[in-house]
């Protein structure tokens, strides 16, 4: 199974959904976005290093390896891996981009995301 993120301030709903994915799964394989994606996707750099973002998802132990995600093009990922099935948040139900394999979506954790946090610990200066 391949789950993704870009896991900056890591909080319980990302814990929640690597938990729930690990549940499904033998080998659980998480894409953690690069800074670059992040800043070309979101606009700004993230709060915490990718490296450092990666470490501590490798360091949950519920993660049977960690990959670079440098891109979007979320096929290529399930055809270089022989990934079996996605997981996600239910927030992506319909924006997902289609791939070949099974989709598994979890309830969204409510209340806590890394905006709300960057937010509540005013880091949204540019």
């Amino acid at each position: 199974m391949y789950t993704s993120g870009c896991f900056d301030i890591f909080h319980y709903g990302h814990l929640n959904i690597l938990v729930k994915s690990k549940e499904l799964c033998n080998y659980l394989i998480v894409g953690v976005s690069t800074d670059e994606l992040i800043e070309k996707e979101k606009g700004k750099r993230p709060i915490i290093p990718f490296e450092e973002r990666v470490k501590v998802v490798q360091s949950i132990g519920l993660v049977d390896e960690v990959i670079a995600q440098t891109d979007k093009n979320k096929q290529r990922i399930v055809d270089e891996y022989r990934i079996d099935a996605i997981s996600v948040g239910s927030d992506w139900k319909g924006k997902y981009p289609k791939v070949s394999c099974a989709m598994e979506y979890f309830d969204y954790t409510k209340n806590v995301s890394s905006t709300i946090l960057r937010e509540a610990l005013k880091l949204n200066q540019g």
